[in-house]
């Protein structure tokens, strides 16, 4: 291989792998492998090119150069294939007609799944000279676990060792909160009389913390989509070209697509290999229940089950909890319970304490469970700790067409990321996946009854239109909603309006079979007296009889109202005569004294919610919207017992009203404060929560201090990033003439274990074992089995999960056809 071979070689690697990244991360484990392939795969490459190009070597630079024009156009810097560089020559042509539609909507990414948008964390040192004195500083990224998905973490530094004027920080990502100790720094930089203060310590993380954003993508169907373009490209190319139609020149243009086309098929295969991971169902992991005393208490042994728990040495945590909550000021076994007639009694005190099963061990969790005989059908909701496009890809065999509304407020399309728990730095293009994954995926859990509800601003409402129309029809669009913001922005808002409102955009599902209820607001003025008219004639509404005198309609007329709605506002005595009033009726005749009634206080709401706050801020979370919209939302498209949704969650308040309402909810969120705002709200919406919509009478009717109490489950699912870091890849040769392919089209991963380092062969019984334990600890099979098969639980037990058709699967003689999807792909 010559030296210009190999500087083509190495330069189309760099760009089929993507920018370089280090640190423990399951993308590094993937790109290793992708390394490991390619130097096999180029090395037979130019051996064939060798071979075909013999006839005409002139043509061979030129053809590497062609077929790097052509990759380096679609391979961004993450090594995500789509519309990277696309300048005008390249002449994109897409078939974006449609002969049903005059107005589509297409974007440049399109055809992609969207992962993430991270920083390249990478090593590097900085020279930094202070009074004369030269500093070496040295950022080492090699313990830098890479984060879930799109949350929002940042990084802090460790100081990893001192020598002479060397300085080494270990990178790593903050957890809970966990900040860069400064003090600690100074305090050993000061024993090492190294001269650098707080200030200039700072200045050089922030000179590190210049580092790439970078968005990662996976093409859907990435051998189509390049080799569609490569047609394109060559027909474009070969027209540039003078038209030369020698034969020569069209045998050498036939090897260049040869060529092109085997590069596509090997490099798609990669890509086919992360889409199957990413649209993996997941593995349940780390979940716990929180449960009211008065739900246990209720159950045939409850109170036996809580005699037993406040005994046990987990308890003492359950009551801090209670404490730091403010659920509770403090807490008196003895006072627990009291003897009635009947017997034992919960104290009503007491009665809507939440307990979590966490602060217990997994024999007394099973316990609690075993109370349950329909457990799913029990709770009341789930809150679910993870990406949102694999968790609703996961949960949607259990509630595909189950949920009744849907509500998110996503992050906005503007480049800036300091409002939110998790990044937000997608423009256009890319803001555009990330939605259209998503409500792919919700569109298939609503019900034909559901609606959905996506909250945005200015910066986005043009393609929030586009892409509902595309998505769930134009047809099922019922309204755009105008809603108050809070001004931000203050008034020095130069050259333009400072922007009053966001947007709610409403679709149902089915427009024909959609559920949808009147919510009324208040007048917001005194009531008044109206005449009892409306416009036009109405031939069945000529004539109406109040208190047994006639009254025939003014002419152009009928009357507002049916003669059953006259005789109930009459009764309500919300009717009255206005005796000096006069006109002539429909048949001509002059008439005196008109009815009039009295307008209610109350009015239908229209699609002006500016009369009510759009965001609140009782959780101190910089995006919390408020809960009477979420009020509005949730009564006008439900009803008790119903399903309510959230795959933006936030601060929970989605979760948290629909609760309040007596609906039940899922709730899916990745930032870390699912832990530390989500939780606890929800912990005390059902130890009672006076605060928010808990305030509005008709709520007070449903909700109150003696009206409280619930279930439910969260848990944690398994990521993309984690399956990536987890599954066993080996580097190893391509088969040779496996199954008549060529080693470009051949699956290179059939060979490589995935998940599969868990499962043992049984060959006496003829089975397959698998030890889950291996894959990831506290795994919850029973939940992983309901939403890899779609059935609701009815009874957990110690190794078995029994479903609500009485179907019943045994943890340790688990089918490998069911679980395979799981753990090999």
């Amino acid at each position: 291989m010559n030296q210009k071979e190999k500087l083509f070689f190495d330069k189309l690697k760099d760009i089929f792998i993507g920018a370089k990244i280090e640190g423990e991360s399951g993308f590094i484990n993937l790109m290793k492998i992708k390394s490991a392939y390619f130097d096999v795969i180029f090395k037979e490459l130019n051996k064939e090119i060798k071979e075909k190009t013999k006839d005409f070597p002139d043509f061979k630079e030129e053809m590497f150069d062609k077929l790097y024009t052509f990759f380096k156009t679609y391979f961004s810097e993450s090594g995500s294939i789509y519309f990277s560089y696309t300048p005008l020559k390249s002449k994109i042509y897409e078939r974006i007609y449609s002969p049903n539609k005059d107005v589509i909507l297409f974007w440049k990414t399109h055809m992609l799944y969207y992962v993430k948008t991270d920083r390249l964390w990478n090593n590097l040192t900085i020279d930094f000279d202070e009074d004369g004195v030269r500093y070496k500083i040295n950022f080492d990224v090699s313990k830098l676990q890479h984060k879930k998905a799109n949350e929002k973490r940042e990084i802090i530094y460790e100081l990893k060792e001192i020598k002479d004027r060397e300085i080494t920080f270990n990178v790593l990502y903050s957890e809970r909160g966990k900040k860069t100790k400064i003090g600690e720094i100074l305090k050993e930089f000061k024993k090492k009389n190294i001269h650098l203060d707080e200030e200039r310590l700072l200045k050089l993380f922030r000179i590190y913390e210049k580092q790439n954003e970078v968005d990662y993508f996976i093409n859907k169907n990435a051998e189509q989509f390049l080799k569609e373009q490569f047609d394109l490209w060559l027909k474009n190319y070969l027209f540039d070209d003078e038209s030369d139609f020698s034969e020569k020149r069209l045998k050498q243009l036939k090897v260049l697509k040869e060529i092109a086309y085997k590069v596509i098929e090997f490099v798609a295969q990669f890509e086919d290999e992360l889409v199957k991971i990413w649209n993996k169902p997941r593995f349940v992991l780390n979940s716990n229940y929180v449960i009211t005393l008065d739900r246990i208490a209720k159950k045939e042994g409850g109170i036996e089950f809580i005699e037993k728990i406040v005994k046990h040495k987990g308890f003492e945590k359950q009551k801090k909890e209670w404490k730091d909550l403010g659920i509770i000021k403090d807490f008196d076994k003895g006072k627990l319970f009291i003897n009635t007639p009947n017997g034992k009694e919960l104290n009503k005190e007491y009665q809507f304490l939440p307990i979590d099963t966490k602060y217990f061990d997994e024999d007394i969790k099973l316990e609690l469970l075993s109370l349950f005989d329909n457990l799913d059908y029990e709770l009341d909701g789930w809150l679910i700790h993870s990406e949102n496009y694999q968790a609703l890809k996961t949960i949607l065999p259990k509630f595909k067409e189950k949920v009744q509304t849907i509500y998110i407020d996503p992050p906005f399309n503007k480049e800036q990321d300091a409002d939110y728990f998790y990044s937000v730095k997608y423009k256009d293009a890319t803001w555009i996946t990330l939605l259209e994954n998503r409500l792919h995926l919700a569109r298939d859990v609503l019900k034909d009854t559901g609606s959905i509800f996506v909250r945005c601003d200015y910066n986005g409402n043009m393609y929030i239109r586009f892409l509902m129309n595309e998505i769930f029809g134009e047809d099922n669009f019922r309204n755009e909603i105008v809603l108050r913001k809070v001004n931000y922005q203050g008034t020095n808002v130069q050259g333009r309006f400072n922007p009053a409102h966001d947007l709610l955009y409403f679709y149902n599902r089915k427009a024909n079979k959609s559920k949808f209820n009147i919510v009324f607001k208040e007048r917001g003025r005194e009531p008044n007296w109206v005449n009892a008219v409306s416009p036009k004639e109405n031939k069945e509404q000529n004539t109406i009889y109040i208190a047994g005198v006639k009254f025939v309609a003014p002419k152009g007329h009928h009357w507002r109202f049916s003669q059953i709605k006259f005789d109930k506002l009459y009764s309500e005595g919300r009717i009255r005569i206005k005796k000096d009033y006069e006109y002539v009726d429909v048949f001509g005749n002059k008439q005196i004294g008109i009815p009039q009634y009295l307008e209610s206080e109350l009015t239908p709401i229209d699609s002006n919610w500016t009369d009510i706050s759009g965001y609140s801020f009782g959780w101190k979370f910089p995006t919390e919207n408020s809960e009477i919209l979420l009020k509005r939302v949730i009564e006008s498209t439900s009803n008790e017992g119903d399903l309510v949704m959230d795959f933006f969650l936030g601060s929970g308040t989605t979760t948290a009203v629909a609760h309040k309402l007596k609906r039940k909810w899922i709730g899916v969120e990745i930032g870390e404060h699912f832990f530390c705002v989500i939780l606890p709200r929800m912990k005390k919406v059902l130890a009672y929560d006076k605060s928010g919509i808990s305030k509005e009478n008709d709520v007070k009717q449903k909700y109150n201090q003696n009206n409280a109490g619930g279930f439910f489950k969260y848990y944690d699912l398994e990521q993309y990033e984690q399956t990536l870091r987890r599954a066993v890849y080996k580097p190893s040769h391509p088969f040779i003439n496996f199954d008549d392919k060529s080693i470009y089209q051949q699956y290179v991963f059939m060979k490589d274990l995935k998940l599969l380092d868990a499962m043992k062969l049984d060959y006496e019984n003829n089975k397959i074992k698998i030890n889950f334990d291996e894959i990831y600890p506290n795994i919850d099979l029973a939940e992983t089995l309901s939403n890899l098969t779609g059935k609701w639980i009815k009874k957990i037990e110690k190794n078995t999960v029994i479903f609500e058709d009485g179907s019943r699967i045994d943890f340790d003689n688990i089918d490998f056809k069911v679980i395979k999807p799981l753990i090999w792909w």
